[in-house]
């Protein structure tokens, strides 16, 4: 028997959002030719139902922000765009952790008026700084969420304890951290948030093209009538529906090619075939 997947989830309970989304990393500013067709395929999501972005401060040190504002403002309603912050440039051009209050707010408050809104819907800790208290970082983040400029808080590669940690301070609706068909390594933070309903971004969640180099992989592939990336997709989707990949890409045909993963059906024996993989192999 064939299993079914939901195609939305409501981030922290109310926040409903399509379950694939698009990591906007590699969409750039410049040159000219390619802010052109970054800012094209950003508005073809849209056409095509995507309703989560991810971007951060990182990209770019927010030139990612002002091009998905400068493609998408003004947002549709239900579209959103979530971004993230906690790492800094040094003089020397290298990021670093960075959680210092005064930098989050800063990062914040930049973040605000380069997606020219008032408030950040879900606003994720794009690393937890080990050298700045976890309560100090988290408080920030609270207090910018009573002020009224983040609505919702999320976290990015964490582990379940770090994840318990930061409950006890905030009230925590996703973990993006790195998972795909072939690189399980945080699955108890996945199950941790499954247990929560808390929404998991997997990142990096096609295996950089390898998963059509297995041959499990492959063969479902070829059962479907798809690509391997696609069922590497449909994989994520089917494991949680606490699941929203966020694969990034330039090409529009990509694009589409992923999304159409969103109504593809594996059957049981299939899904229990892609279980049994790897990483190694």
């Amino acid at each position: 028997m064939a299993s079914t997947t939901t195609t939305t989830f409501r981030i922290g309970g109310d926040l409903e959002v399509g379950r694939l989304g698009l990591g906007a990393m590699h969409l750039s500013a410049e040159p000219a030719d390619v802010r052109s067709a970054s800012l094209a395929l950003a508005r073809r999501a849209v056409e095509l139902g995507v309703t989560l972005f991810d971007t951060a401060h990182l990209y770019g040190w927010g030139a990612n922000e002002e091009l998905l504002a400068e493609a998408l403002h003004p947002y549709p309603k239900d579209l959103l765009v979530t971004t993230k912050i906690g790492i800094s440039r040094q003089p020397s051009g290298e990021a670093r952790l960075d959680g210092r209050p005064d930098v989050l707010r800063h990062q914040v408050d930049e973040a605000l008026r380069r997606l020219r809104v008032e408030r950040i819907e879900l606003l994720q800790l794009h690393r937890i700084d080990p050298e700045t208290p976890l309560a100090d970082q988290l408080g920030t983040l609270r207090d910018l969420q009573t002020e009224g400029k983040v609505g919702r808080i999320g976290l990015s590669e964490v582990t379940v304890a770090e994840l318990d940690q930061a409950r006890e301070i905030v009230d925590v609706v996703s973990v993006q951290n790195r998972y795909n068909l072939l690189d399980r390594e945080h699955d108890p933070v996945l199950d941790a948030c499954t247990a929560a309903n808390i929404a998991f971004l997997p990142w990096r969640p096609v295996a950089h093209g390898t998963s059509g180099e297995r041959a499990e992989v492959a063969a479902v592939a070829a059962e479907l009538g798809v690509t391997a990336t696609q069922v590497a997709l449909a994989w994520l989707l089917h494991r949680s529906p606490v699941v929203l990949p966020i694969p990034s890409t330039t090409s529009t045909a990509h694009l589409e090619e992923n999304l159409a993963a969103t109504g593809l059906r594996l059957t049981q024996s299939q899904r229990d075939r892609l279980d049994q993989l790897t990483g190694k192999a």
